[in-house]
């Protein structure tokens, strides 16, 4: 069954807790580090030393490597981008990839090896700072959670305004956002790939005793962010495009709230104790009211289109529902930002600077009954039903790799012994 051991902050290393982490366009989860564990006790006698030192070496760098970045990964200010135009993550990403194929060897069919290694990582948004899980899965559904935070890292840097070339005006680049959409569908693939391939592999009694970031309901949640924001930019992409129509506007708008809709009721299961945890339940508060802004303003310019007085007042009512969202998308944000750590939004850019030019001045030139007060809850009593759209976006497949050549040098060996 393995065993399982969580310690408080004392043992958890010289860890500090950062209290600013600058402009964030993407929430980043806490990076998980590895700690250093020791393959040749308790596998010595079990596998060939070529393939406990390859087990070594590679998590060795993986520890060095994310103790690196860790520190640095979502501050705005660092510079991500190679001279070859490549993440510097990237490094630390193929790194990973290298070390799941040895990895998986210990997760052999009838294996008696996958309860034998203690793994140690540090957790960024549980109360238990350290956490030993002497199960392999837990150390693969690790590697993957830190290969999809590795991404939504890189997506954030790709989305964060930078200077034209004139010096003056802040914007993201068309190339960066479809990149950016790419990203998100990779890490969304590794989520649900832990989701769905490697939690069910972990015995019931161990994985009530994971840390709340590699939760079920978290890894789902994180999955959903990452489509609803690919989505985002969709939207964006099309607001940018003379040719969308307001039916593919108010399509994309209204599968982004459904994303977050379904992110919202996940990470409500999340017990987090503040920190990092909390700022992305805020997060996705923030997130989800500005998709219900977006999505009732799309659906109140088309119910406009019809001639009756019927839709013209459903089109009110849906502009004014939009335009409460707006408002309650303002204040989530400011709360997300100063939620400690504290952080910054980027200068306004995308589907969001054009919607909160376009919102008020639509409610007020299409609402003639604008000059009398409504509450927010009669507002949002009287809005439209949104159109029910299946979802187009899904998480890249992501399938476990294939076990590393080296697991043939232990065949062999097996082979060898039964003959002798």
């Amino acid at each position: 069954m393995g065993c399982f051991a969580s310690t408080p902050s004392d043992a958890g290393g010289n860890r500090r807790r950062v209290k600013s982490i600058g402009e964030l366009a993407v929430f980043v989860p806490g990076f998980r580090i590895p700690i250093g564990v020791d393959f040749t006790q308790p596998l010595g006698d079990s596998l060939p030393k070529s393939v406990v030192n390859r087990l070594s070496a590679l998590r060795t760098r993986i520890v060095a490597m994310a103790m690196h970045e860790a520190t640095t990964a979502i501050k705005s200010k660092q510079k991500m981008i190679t001279r070859n135009g490549t993440s510097t993550f990237s490094d630390l990403l193929q790194a990973l990839e290298d070390y799941l194929p040895v990895l998986l060897g210990l997760t052999k069919d009838g294996s008696q090896l996958k309860d034998k290694v203690q793994f140690v990582w540090i957790n960024q948004e549980d109360d238990d700072e350290q956490t030993t899980i002497g199960n392999v899965w837990y150390e693969v559904l690790s590697i993957l959670h830190l290969m999809a935070t590795l991404c939504l890292a890189e997506a954030n840097y790709l989305l964060l305004p930078r200077k034209s070339k004139d010096g003056y005006q802040q914007r993201v680049s068309e190339e960066d956002r479809r990149r950016s959409i790419d990203v998100f569908l990779k890490a969304a693939g590794y989520l649900d790939c832990s989701i769905h391939h490697v939690l069910p592999q972990i015995p019931l009694e161990l994985r009530k005793s994971l840390p709340v970031d590699l939760s079920e309901e978290e890894l789902h949640a994180l999955c959903m962010q990452a489509l609803g924001q690919g989505v985002d930019i969709q939207l964006e992409m099309a607001i940018d495009s003379p040719k969308a129509t307001l039916a593919v506007k108010r399509r994309l708008a209204c599968e982004m709230v459904k994303y977050w809709h379904q992110a919202q009721d996940s990470i409500l299961k999340v017990p987090f104790s503040g920190g990092l945890g909390e700022k992305h339940r805020l997060f996705v508060k923030w997130k989800y009211a500005e998709a219900k802004a977006a999505a009732y303003y799309y659906h109140g310019l088309i119910l406009d289109e019809g001639n009756t007085e019927k839709f013209h007042g459903m089109a009110v009512a849906a502009l004014q529902a939009a335009e409460e969202f707006l408002k309650e998308s303002k204040r989530a944000c400011e709360v997300f930002n100063v939620a400690p750590p504290t952080s910054r939004s980027p200068p306004p850019w995308g589907s969001m600077k054009f919607l909160s030019d376009k919102i008020p001045k639509d409610v007020s030139s299409k609402a003639h009954t604008t000059q009398d007060l409504y509450s927010q809850e009669r507002i949002l009593q009287a809005a439209p039903v949104l159109p029910d759209f299946a979802l187009a976006l899904n998480p890249d497949e992501y399938q476990l790799p294939p076990l590393d050549p080296i697991w043939n040098t232990v065949m062999s060996t097996k082979e060898d012994l039964k003959y002798k």
